[in-house]
């Protein structure tokens, strides 16, 4: 028997377009999803049998004690060598890999390691492994998930006492990550986003040298992670008085957003959440500085299917994590993008990162 319901599930579906006697997971955190393995170079192989995890020597004390009821074989070669070796003494014909993460060269390297006779058709593509299985969250997933967001949200409320005219971006940056650390994230979910003055009509400004205006718009986008999972959120504010068309293109992306969040329910197409952040912006004559999808899920990796975006039919589901981050980008002038991360429920969905979002101005 298979170590996991996650194992026989993944199995399960694969069987479902071939008949695979095993599948491949060689992606790392569809590898630490399906056995709790945390480290870098490993190779899981599932049968109806058995559940074996190949790694190399310097992770032998940390695989045992991460996959506890998988078991553990240090590899003397190359993991996808050892790998490819035990599947053809398990009597192995026919196994399924994942095609969108594996490389051509990957892929002709595992081909391989498997003799002459079966090498030809050994291997199996499939759309995915363990993704689709990692969008919808189980209880503990969703109660860390919640953990990486309050701590997020903890650190962005300490940087309002910090953000001030004169600092360069990348000094803000180092701020927030450093705050995130002292709290006790394991790092951070991508590089964070600082992008200020002009310079926030950049949907992803990374932080630069640039110091932060007298009077305009600093956008802070970023994620912590903790215990493995991610969290993901933006907050733009105003450091001094802003006029009235700053006020307002604020105000129309805060209701696109809210708008977005109204219509995250299970069974709503990510296309129709889309559309109602987009329909607003549409009224508001600001579609066209919309220039990127409103969201995306969110788990051991920060970006993760489903993908909220226009024309995508795919429904979500109770347990999935997504963002909502409509965004204006007036090049030249300013940009504003909020974000929350949200998960979904039967009836509607419940926000994740209650940090303040109406308007602030430092």
């Amino acid at each position: 028997m298979v170590y996991s319901e996650r194992q026989a599930s993944v199995l399960a579906a694969a069987r479902k377009l071939a008949p695979v006697q095993a599948v491949l997971v060689t992606h790392p955190p569809d590898v630490r999803y399906l056995s709790g393995f945390t480290g870098s170079n490993a190779a899981l192989c599932i049968t109806a049998k058995a559940a074996v995890l190949i790694t190399d020597g310097r992770y032998t004390t940390q695989a045992r004690q991460e996959c506890v009821g998988t078991r553990v074989i240090i590899a003397s070669r190359a993991v996808p060598d050892e790998a490819c070796i035990w599947l053809e003494k398990s009597r192995v014909t026919l196994c399924g890999y994942d095609a969108g993460i594996t490389t051509v060269n990957a892929l002709e390297r595992m081909r391989k390691g498997i003799s002459g006779k079966l090498r030809r058709k050994f291997f199996f593509p499939l759309a995915q492994t363990a993704a689709g299985l990692r969008e919808i969250k189980e209880r503990s997933e969703l109660s860390q998930q919640q953990k990486a967001a309050n701590l997020g949200c903890k650190v962005f409320e300490q940087m309002l006492g910090v953000i001030a005219p004169g600092m360069r971006e990348i000094e803000v940056a180092a701020e927030l990550e450093y705050r995130a650390r002292s709290l006790g994230a394991e790092g951070m979910s991508f590089d964070t986003i600082v992008a200020s003055g002009p310079r926030s009509a950049l949907p992803h400004g990374r932080a630069s040298m640039a110091r932060l205006p007298r009077k305009g718009f600093v956008t802070l986008d970023f994620g912590v992670i903790l215990g493995g999972y991610c969290s993901d959120m933006t907050r733009t504010v105003h450091l001094g008085r802003a006029g009235d068309a700053e006020r307002k293109t604020y105000d129309a992306v805060l209701a696109a957003e809210l708008a977005a969040i109204e219509a995250v329910h299970a069974g709503a197409s990510c296309g129709e959440v889309d559309a109602a952040a987009r329909d607003l912006l549409y009224k508001a004559k600001l579609a066209k500085w919309f220039t990127h999808s409103t969201g995306h899920g969110v788990g051991l990796e920060i970006h993760e299917g489903p993908r909220i975006a226009r024309g995508q039919q795919q429904k979500l589901l109770p347990g999935m994590v997504i963002t909502i981050e409509p965004g204006v980008y007036l090049p030249g002038k300013f940009g504003i993008r909020i974000e929350d991360m949200v998960e979904v429920t039967r009836s509607g969905c419940r926000i994740m990162t209650p940090a303040p979002k109406s308007w602030i101005e430092l």
